[in-house]
Formats: structure tokens, C-alpha cells, sequence
């Protein structure tokens, strides 16, 4: 399952991510986004875990979850084949 996580805090790094999804499962990747230029945070990360059951459940438990002191939001991500046609 794909997971977008925003309104993060700039100082929260890819291991902070990981850790805080890392009790619902299995993660594939954990990766903060970042300006291509200046490589700060932009307050936005996504989550890829292997289970879409344990997924839903970090979904449900982390939405709205108040860290380093702002509230994410944390949501799935759907995935659209039509969007990626020529």
C-alpha cells in the first residue's frame, strides 16, 4: 500500500518516518521529499508497506497524529494507470 503522509515538520527525516510506520509492518521505503536544489524538506513523505491490511490500520492510527508539533495527515495513495497514458 502506498501512503502519503503531509504537513510535516522540516525537521523530520526518513528514519523518523520509517519508525513511526514500523509498528504496523513491513515498510518497503520511507522517504521524506526534498527540493531537488537545496534538498530541504517540503513537508511531505510517502510510505510503501507490503501489507495493504497493515497499511489501512497506520492510516487509521496515525492520521491526525501530532509529531514534532504539527497534526499529519496521513492518507492512501490511489494509483490511476489512466493518468500515466500518452
Amino acid at each position: 500500500m502506498n501512503i502519503h503522509i503531509s504537513n510535516l515538520s522540516l525537521n523530520v527525516m526518513d528514519t523518523d518516518i520509517r519508525k513511526l510506520f514500523s509498528p504496523f509492518g513491513e515498510i518497503i521505503s520511507a522517504v521524506v521529499v526534498r527540493d531537488q536544489f537545496n534538498g530541504r524538506s517540503k513537508g511531505t513523505a510517502f510510505v510503501d508497506m507490503i501489507s495493504d491490511a497493515q497499511g489501512a490500520e497506520a492510516v487509521k492510527m496515525l492520521h491526525n497524529t501530532l509529531i514534532d508539533g504539527k497534526k499529519i495527515s496521513v492518507s492512501e495513495v490511489e494509483y490511476r494507470p489512466e493518468r500515466f497514458k500518452n
